[in-house]
């Protein structure tokens, strides 16, 4: 499609083949509804002769600047284009879903409008329907959140990479790059990774490290570790540990002569940042050198 025939179909000025081309691009039906919605919008009081003042004394105090009079119809279509633009826009901010984010070191409560709680753990967004909510509870996660769902209908976490449903439980999930963490704590529930379903009973966890699905039990606790402000693993990449520890404490982590592929199994305290770097040091049998915001993680040289 030409990019005047927007402002040539609002004034009008389209033949019958250029309008014909129009009705078949798909921009055309969202560009109809929305002339309809601004027909009711009232234009402001526009004195002619005024204008034409104004535009007269212009002329004499311009030296070179043509205004042309039959241009104020091309104005108009402009005017028309810049309103059909603000109430598109006002229709897709007006319906955007709830958003809410954690940045490094920060989590968040929230309360969603059926009572369910979740508590979103640092370096995570989720995002949900409220217009919608009582017809479809529907969230999408990326990072890490705990679920406490009220019964009700069926209640869907969407992730990249896996795809989690209850009616009403407590569960954790977790959606990293490369890693993907689903726990039940309470109840039953359904998870949907590969095309293929998975029925997760209360204390058991699906880990799937870089494409490799592991079923793995969970402590007999009604909440994940972090909730308590700690974090703990299993037999998990130490790569994974020190990217929790970075989301943790905001602090850029860099290593050196170590490999981050060895498996990890301890956990480490999420408000002490010294003990945590002693707590991932120790076992894993490395170094480490704190300055400022950045730490190293090495191993020395024989």
């Amino acid at each position: 499609m030409q990019e005047n025939y927007l402002a040539k179909w609002l004034n009008n000025e389209l033949t019958k083949e250029e309008l014909a081309e129009f009705k078949e691009s798909k921009e055309y039906a969202s560009y109809l509804k929305l002339r309809e919605a601004t027909n009711n919008l009232a234009a402001p009081d526009f004195d002619m002769a005024k204008a034409w003042e104004n535009l007269k004394k212009n002329k004499d105090n311009s030296k070179g600047k043509v205004i042309k009079l039959h241009a104020y119809k091309k104005y108009m279509g402009i005017a028309a284009a810049i309103a059909l633009i603000f109430v598109a826009s006002f229709l897709y901010y007006g319906n955007l879903d709830e958003k809410i984010s954690t940045q490094y070191a920060e989590r968040a409560q929230i309360v969603l409008p059926d009572a369910s709680e979740v508590q979103l753990n640092a370096d995570s967004q989720l995002s949900y329907s409220e217009k919608n909510w009582s017809k479809k509870r529907d969230i999408s996660l990326q990072g890490e959140a705990f679920f406490k769902v009220a019964k009700g209908k069926r209640f869907t976490v969407t992730t990249e990479s896996g795809t989690v449903t209850v009616l009403g439980t407590q569960f954790n999930v977790e959606n990293r790059k490369g890693y993907f963490e689903v726990a039940c704590y309470e109840g039953l529930v359904s998870v949907t990774y590969n095309k293929e379903d998975i029925k997760l009973p209360a204390g058991n966890s699906l880990v799937v490290i870089n494409g490799e699905l592991q079923a793995m039990a969970i402590p007999n606790t009604t909440e994940p570790s972090w909730i308590r402000n700690e974090s703990s693993f299993k037999s998990i990449p130490l790569k994974f540990v020190l990217d929790e520890f970075e989301r943790q404490f905001n602090i850029e982590v860099a290593t050196e002569n170590i490999d981050t592929d060895q498996l990890f199994t301890g956990s480490f305290s999420n408000t002490d940042k010294v003990l945590a770097l002693q707590s991932i040091s120790t076992p894993s049998q490395v170094k480490f050198k704190l300055e400022g915001n950045k730490v190293l993680f090495y191993a020395e040289t024989p």
